[in-house]
């Protein structure tokens, strides 16, 4: 074990790893331990789940420990690594992988709107990561269905594969892979009807993609739709006499992704939203681009670029991202939020929309999910489950 003289921000990922190694799955690490109580100063002791956490209440401003806080929980994810959600093979397993390395522990694999054939064999391939998780790897949960029930006129940067939504179908591909959210735009065809079908299913129904009037968005929330996917993006827009969706989610939601990057959302819009929406959580809607190199990348069946920081279609529309939570946290911390509450909007409000009681906290009993960060905020370690991972600065 670590001893009581040796801080995580002393030691290199390669000193962590070597001690991991030297005592089995067992670690113990000391600093700022941010506990659902506050923070306290001492030590968190874990193998594959935290078996203690002991010492005094602190302000972690009177020292110079690390932040030892909750791993981070990204529920929209449709790559990183070269590699895309939609692609056949390991494809998972490198997403899984590289955003690990940037202190992600849990997510969700997130599809494009796809022909049904693709998404088949999309799921086909992501059950395998739901299964196991291999070493290195966060954890995948299940799946995000982002589409294909969504509005042409909102396509973003989907391609034009929208499909009339039937539950038969939904029940379909959720046999090959567990969908655990799926957007919606509850103004086509029979989707509101559906959203209490697909809720009682157990999925999480989030409005986007959608062109839907404020109104459309108040029967989806009482039909059962719980959140709005990449608020702001991707659907109607506020306006004082035609609040769309966005007025609907400032108005009514308890729970909305947003994407952090400073460029899909301006800085003040996001302060607007962490005021409205008690329990806003940060994704990345990261790509096949997320760490590599400038260039070109599949996303889905269309190719994008990654230049100056972004992702672009050919005709400059926005194409996810190429944020990593790490940079997430970082960047709301930006905007004024202390590090505690930061730490909740990407990793506990995710957590408890899921309802993973034994994630998104770090507490006695739950999964060894967990980041070390030091004063500047960068990465020193991440553990999924008690593995120590190999992260991208080390």
């Amino acid at each position: 074990m670590i001893d009581n003289h040796t801080t995580a921000q002393q030691m290199s990922s390669g000193d962590l790893a070597q001690t991991a190694r030297q005592t089995g799955q067992a670690a113990q690490l000391m600093g700022n331990v941010l506990t659902p109580q506050g923070w306290v100063t001492g030590s968190i002791g874990f193998d594959e789940r935290i078996k203690f956490i002991t010492g005094d209440a602190c302000d972690p401003e009177q020292n110079s420990l690390p932040y030892i806080m909750p791993g981070f929980i990204d529920f929209h994810v449709h790559g990183a690594g070269g590699k895309d959600t939609m692609e056949a093979g390991d494809a998972i397993q490198v997403i899984a992988r590289t955003h690990a390395r940037y202190g992600t522990t849990s997510m969700l694999a997130t599809t494009m709107t796809a022909p049904m054939s693709d998404l088949i064999s999309a799921l086909h391939g992501i059950n395998v990561a739901v299964l196991e998780r291999r070493r290195g790897m966060a954890r995948v949960l299940g799946v995000h269905l982002e589409g294909p029930y969504i509005n042409p006129d909102k396509l973003g940067a989907q391609p034009d594969y929208v499909q009339k939504a039937t539950l038969a179908d939904v029940q379909t591909l959720n046999a090959i892979a567990p969908i655990k959210l799926i957007t919606v735009a509850p103004e086509i065809g029979e989707n509101l009807s559906l959203v209490r079908d697909l809720t009682d299913m157990g999925m999480k129904v989030q409005l986007g993609h959608t062109s839907g009037t404020y109104e459309d968005a108040v029967a989806a929330i009482e039909n059962g739709a719980s959140g709005f996917t990449h608020l702001f993006n991707a659907m109607s827009r506020l306006d004082h006499r035609a609040p769309g969706m966005v007025g609907a989610a400032l108005a009514h939601a308890s729970y909305s992704e947003i994407i952090p990057d400073l460029l899909h959302v301006h800085p003040g819009a996001i302060k607007a939203a962490l005021r409205a929406i008690p329990h806003l959580y940060c994704v990345t809607d990261s790509t096949a681009a997320t760490g590599m190199p400038d260039g070109p990348y599949l996303l889905g069946r269309q190719v994008v670029h990654k230049c100056l920081g972004g992702v672009r279609l050919e005709d400059g529309t926005l194409a996810g991202s190429t944020l990593t939570m790490d940079q997430a946290f970082r960047n709301v911390v930006s905007l004024g939020l202390g590090i505690a509450e930061a730490s909740m909007h990407v990793s506990t409000f995710a957590a408890d929309y899921l309802g993973l009681s034994d994630r998104g906290r770090l507490q006695t009993g739950n999964y060894a999910d967990l980041v070390v960060m030091d004063r500047q905020l960068n990465l020193v370690a991440t553990y999924v489950e008690g593995e120590l991972i190999e992260i991208v600065n080390a």
